[in-house]
């Protein structure tokens, strides 16, 4: 090596070093700038979501208390169920039974329950396990099944195992009326005798039946899921149930809190994206549930509002048209949505009266 090539060598090697230096003394700056950022970053958001996921449930409101003061509880394989029974109509024998949706609860039914009781003797409301009042057990595979098995042994609580029953049903409770009507149509043990079936805004076909973004999400979620229903909160739940209400028919703030309150009891929340397997048991089983719908001779209606994003018109009624040729339609007006109970109790109830003073 020449003295020339050494020389360069050397000041390379020096230059190197002090860029080494320089270089070693941004990276330390810029791990420090980082470390306090992330610890800036810590103290804000680690308190704030450690108090959020040990907030209470909301309290119940008054017409909530009520509600659950007026039921009672029965046991179903070590689980609680809530149910609300009243007595109406003398001089008729005519028994009412009715299924929630998805993710609400019994309370669904508030405002036709009156109505309801002047035409029926009995008139019964559950809360399905993991919804409303009935207890949510975790962890636990929730099935349409269950749910059926369970309307069952309400019935035999009830002492109406021999009775002929009416079936009321909304969104989620249209696939256990559905399972309730195979059983019936196939002579199972412990089945209901069904006099009439009436359903409402559910996802009856899973070809016409557009499941909301967070419900996808959730039951398909996988290891993220438990992250994702604590995080849930008012706020999304909200917002989320208001795109499926029509936009002159949304609740009032007093009713949005009562569905949240009634997800958030007994930490409802956290079970959600069990319960909502429902939508893949939907699709498995469509064979033997709309086959149950398309054979019964049982009379059966739909009343339907048809701003329903979950289940678009006018696909999802000519669809049902088609399939469900012997059953009556009752569309109600243009802008109710898919909680048409809630959202038009009066057009709900004359639709419903004249079906079930049909025969």
């Amino acid at each position: 090596m020449t003295r020339r090539d050494s020389t360069t060598s050397l000041r390379r090697a020096v230059v190197n070093c002090l860029q080494s230096d320089e270089g070693e003394e941004d990276c330390e700056s810029s791990r420090c700038t980082m470390k306090e950022w992330w610890l800036h970053v810590g103290l804000i958001c680690v308190p704030l979501v450690a108090v959020y996921l040990h907030v209470p449930p909301p309290q119940l409101s008054p017409a909530l208390q009520t509600w659950r003061s007026t039921g009672d509880l029965f046991a179903f394989r070590g689980s609680h169920i809530f149910y609300r029974e009243s007595f109406g109509a003398r001089g008729s024998s005519d028994v009412v039974i009715l299924l929630h949706g998805f993710p609400t609860s019994s309370y669904d039914w508030y405002k036709i329950w009156e109505a309801l009781n002047q035409r029926f003797n009995r008139v019964i409301a559950l809360d399905f396990l993991g919804f409303g009042f009935s207890d949510k057990p975790r962890p636990h595979r929730y099935s349409i099944f269950e749910q059926a098995t369970i309307v069952e042994a309400l019935v035999t609580h009830l002492g109406l195992a021999d009775h002929k029953i009416n079936i009321l049903s909304h969104d989620y409770g249209d696939t256990v009326a559905l399972e309730l009507l195979y059983r019936s149509e196939h002579n199972r043990t412990g089945h209901l005798a069904i006099k009439s079936l009436c359903l409402s805004n559910g996802g009856i076909f899973p070809e016409t039946h557009h499941p909301r973004f967070l419900q996808k999400v959730l039951k398909d979620g996988g290891i993220i899921t438990p992250v994702l229903t604590r995080l849930m909160n008012y706020m999304l739940f909200s917002r989320g149930i208001g795109e499926v209400f029509g936009p002159f028919t949304q609740p009032t703030d007093a009713e949005y809190w009562d569905m949240w309150t009634g997800i958030r009891f007994k930490d409802g929340n956290l079970v959600m994206d069990s319960i909502l397997q429902f939508i893949n048991q939907r699709l498995k089983h469509r064979d033997r549930w709309v086959g149950a719908l398309t054979s019964t001779h049982v009379p059966v209606h739909m009343i339907y509002g048809p701003l329903d994003p979950v289940n678009p018109h006018p696909q999802f009624i000519r669809h049902y048209h088609k399939m469900v040729q012997r059953s009556t339609v009752s569309v109600l007006d243009e802008h109710i949505s898919h909680y048409p109970q809630l959202e038009d109790p009066t057009g709900f109830m004359n639709a419903y009266l004249n079906f079930i003073n049909s025969f």
